[in-house]
């Protein structure tokens, strides 16, 4: 009996890691949508300030070694963000065609030229303008801010 149930045991345990594995694909492709989100994604803002970007490149760890030159943050619900990957597909700027476009709430942080990390300073710029992300995954999620 307990030879029985050992076995049961084991073909469980089998059954659960292989599901697992066909379940998760890609823990790279998550490991880069979660990096979006950390450096793209900020749905509780209106309108961005230059104060709003300095706080969030350090919050977001985007000034640790280095000023990041350029970053955009997202203002939209982020199933309003995945939705971006059902509409058509254009081209990245490194040629692959798995970029999506639409119109989106954004704060754009632009680095002043003249601090140091970790101390960077931002000029803020709060618009809306089309946007352009590269989708990856099954089902598609973003995984990079293109333009």
């Amino acid at each position: 009996m307990s030879l029985q149930r050992s076995h049961s045991l084991l073909l469980l345990l089998l059954l659960t890691l292989l599901g697992l594995v066909l379940v998760q694909p890609s823990y790279g492709q998550d490991d880069m949508y979660q990096r979006f989100l950390r450096q793209h994604v900020d749905p509780g803002v209106r309108d961005g300030s230059d104060r709003y970007c300095n706080l969030m490149m350090q919050r977001r760890k985007m000034t640790l070694y280095q000023c990041k030159p350029f970053n955009t943050f997202i203002h939209e619900d982020i199933w309003n963000i995945r939705s971006i990957c059902s509409t058509t597909s254009i081209q990245c700027k490194n040629g692959r065609m798995n970029c999506h476009e639409r119109v989106m709430k954004v704060t754009d942080c632009r680095e002043t030229g003249s601090s140091r990390a970790p101390n960077c300073r931002y000029r803020a710029i709060a618009r809306t303008r089309r946007i352009v992300v590269a989708c990856e995954g099954n089902p598609e999620v973003p995984v990079h801010f293109d333009r």
